[in-house]
């Protein structure tokens, strides 16, 4: 109902999944990406640096969801902290994700909500948190000094 209502059913995070908030301006870095990152191209970008692991994008507020095992808020708790300053966030139990259906599978500027960057393949197939933390560390070996994004 929330799908058809508001375009987005929220969904909590912990149980069976978490997410990793990745500004859009991050990912570009790591793709070599120059000036504000095309959409398309950092979708391609997350497809292939994250084998195919679900991606949701919200162009609105310039961030992607990486979809991840419930258990990486845990075990990547201090990677959690070192990432913080770069506007990186793992999210898990306590919180709530939008989640657009799965049709949702390219960015639609007239619409402007979140779509899957790269759609769920099965619900059982995550990303690999090892994936999510080299791409963060590709991003942060381009970034200026200082870390700035």
């Amino acid at each position: 109902m929330e799908w058809q209502e508001q375009s987005l059913a929220m969904l909590p995070l912990g149980t069976l999944f978490a997410a990793v908030r990745l500004p859009v301006a991050l990912v570009g870095a790591a793709a070599f990406l120059r000036g504000t990152p095309d959409l398309a191209q950092v979708d391609a970008f997350l497809d292939e640096v994250l084998d195919g692991g679900p991606v949701i994008c919200d162009p609105q507020g310039r961030r992607c969801y990486a979809l991840v095992p419930a258990s990486m808020p845990e075990s990547y708790k201090q990677a959690a902290e070192d990432w913080r300053p770069l506007g990186v966030e793992i999210l898990g139990r306590g919180t709530y994700l939008g989640v657009p259906p799965v049709h949702l599978v390219e960015f639609d500027k007239e619409a402007c909500v979140s779509y899957w960057s790269v759609p769920m393949q099965s619900p059982a197939m995550l990303c690999t948190p090892l994936n999510v933390a080299r791409l963060i560390a590709a991003a942060l070996q381009r970034l200026p000094v200082g870390g700035e994004l």
